[in-house]
């Protein structure tokens, strides 16, 4: 593991104590990391988000059926034959 030094003003310095004794946390490096787990989770739900959204947007719906899956399947399978050929 790395380390990452930053400064805090005083005010913050203590509210991180605060939260590491009344969270449960270990360090204030555990509360912080915690921190940057939960921005990764919603910086990534937010990305989710916007390509169901995208999709939605993207055109006419299709009805999605058995038939509808195993053509696709088929289709990039003979996609893949077809990479691995040239």
């Amino acid at each position: 593991m790395t380390s990452l030094n930053i400064s805090l003003p005083q005010p913050l310095k203590e509210f991180v104590e605060e939260q590491v004794r009344q969270g449960g946390y270990s360090t204030p490096s555990e509360y912080m990391r915690s921190l940057l787990r939960d921005d990764q989770k919603r910086r990534a739900e937010e990305k989710l988000e916007a390509l169901v959204l995208e999709g939605l947007n993207s055109g006419n719906p299709i009805e999605v059926t058995a038939d509808f899956w195993k053509e696709l399947r088929e289709e990039l399978a003979h996609r893949i034959q077809n990479r691995k050929n040239s």
